[in-house]
């Protein structure tokens, strides 16, 4: 199905601010964003138009009762065609938006819908696209719910945007993470697997606390007993052991990451055994000698090596450069894919 979506182009480009040799991350934001309103039942309104500030009421549902949710996303320059760029498994964050929408009773994206307006933003501001190594264009839809009442329920009217941004590495060194046991991201029956703001919003104190220690990020644990392992404030963790590659089995609790699953078959593809299972903190100190190395996965971050884990009081160093075989040859062959650098046994890149 195809849409009609209204473009309003800039007057005048601010693409002389964007620097590639500089561009650091989530600071500066392309020309052009796209909207859509949701209203009398259906997504109505759809347009791309300059970048700029949303007029909304102060009695705005989201700022008080949290409907709002995101996805995180990156589109690549084509090193085989300067006039190319890609996207890496679109598909995957259309459902992932719409998983999150039904959980916390907002009404999904049409996913024919959330490609096009996608592409058609990205073709108009594709001169924004990094050309450097290491260089991506961010990419961020978000629904948000825009009824102008006081009254806990679900919006009646919601608004769809996308706005991109060009970025440089996420994290440029090796992590240290705090194993959490006071506070909880997530819980049975909770919003946990979703992308919604307010998870985002409850982990902020928690991993101040930690980096006031000297930690990084911190390291979550199950909700219940805090003793095995889920995620870290903004990604999915895996551990390296002499024999087997482990992350956390997938929960209410957890966020399924697209980086994540992305990792897993690359993992499994290059010829790695990877398990997905339970895995306790003291598994990880028990097993201390024999892991190779610990690293974390996201669109954001890609795939960050982590230093070691702190655990009351103690710290376990694990980084190692030499060992990191099977972290960078799976961020290798994924960072190849996305800029076509290798062929593509997946049919995971789209090419603009």
């Amino acid at each position: 199905m195809k849409f009609e979506i209204k473009v309003e182009k800039v007057k005048e480009s601010r693409i002389s601010q964007f620097d590639p040799k500089n561009i650091g991350f989530g600071k500066l934001f392309t020309d052009h964003m796209f909207v859509a309103d949701y209203k009398n039942g259906e997504w109505a309104d759809l347009r791309i138009v300059p970048y700029g500030p949303f007029d909304l009421s102060p009695a705005t549902s989201a700022i008080h009762y949290g409907q709002s949710i995101f996805e995180g996303m990156k589109a690549f320059a084509n090193l085989n065609n300067d006039h190319e760029i890609t996207l890496f498994r679109p598909e995957e964050n259309a459902k992932r938006l719409n998983r999150s929408a039904v959980r916390m009773a907002m009404p999904e994206i049409p996913e024919a819908l959330f490609l096009q307006a996608l592409n058609e933003l990205l073709q108009l501001d594709r001169a924004w696209v990094p050309r450097t190594e290491g260089g991506a264009l961010y990419v961020r839809p978000y629904t948000f719910a825009t009824d102008d009442f006081i009254g806990v329920k679900p919006s009646d009217n919601y608004r769809f945007a996308i706005f991109c941004c060009p970025v440089g590495p996420y994290y440029n060194k090796a992590l240290r993470v705090k194993v959490e046991e006071d506070f909880s991201r997530a819980a049975p029956g909770g919003v946990g697997f979703t992308k919604c703001a307010g998870n985002y919003g409850a982990a902020l104190y928690p991993t101040a606390l930690a980096q006031k220690e000297g930690y990084d990020q911190i390291l979550w644990t199950d909700p219940i007993e805090h003793k095995f392992v889920e995620e870290t404030g903004t990604t999915n963790f895996f551990a390296v052991f002499e024999n087997e590659i482990v992350t956390p089995s997938l929960t209410h609790t957890l966020l399924a990451g697209i980086t994540r699953e992305s990792v897993i078959i690359g993992l499994k593809h290059l010829g790695y055994t990877v398990t997905e299972r339970p895995l306790s903190v003291q598994e990880l100190i028990d097993r201390s000698s024999e892991i190779k190395e610990l690293f974390i996965t996201g669109t954001a971050a890609t795939l960050i090596n982590l230093d070691g884990f702190g655990f009351r009081g103690t710290y376990y160093n694990v980084y190692d450069e030499s060992r990191n075989q099977a972290s960078q040859s799976v961020k290798k062959f994924l960072d190849d894919l996305k800029v076509c650098r290798v062929s593509d046994p997946f049919n995971w890149v789209e090419i603009l």
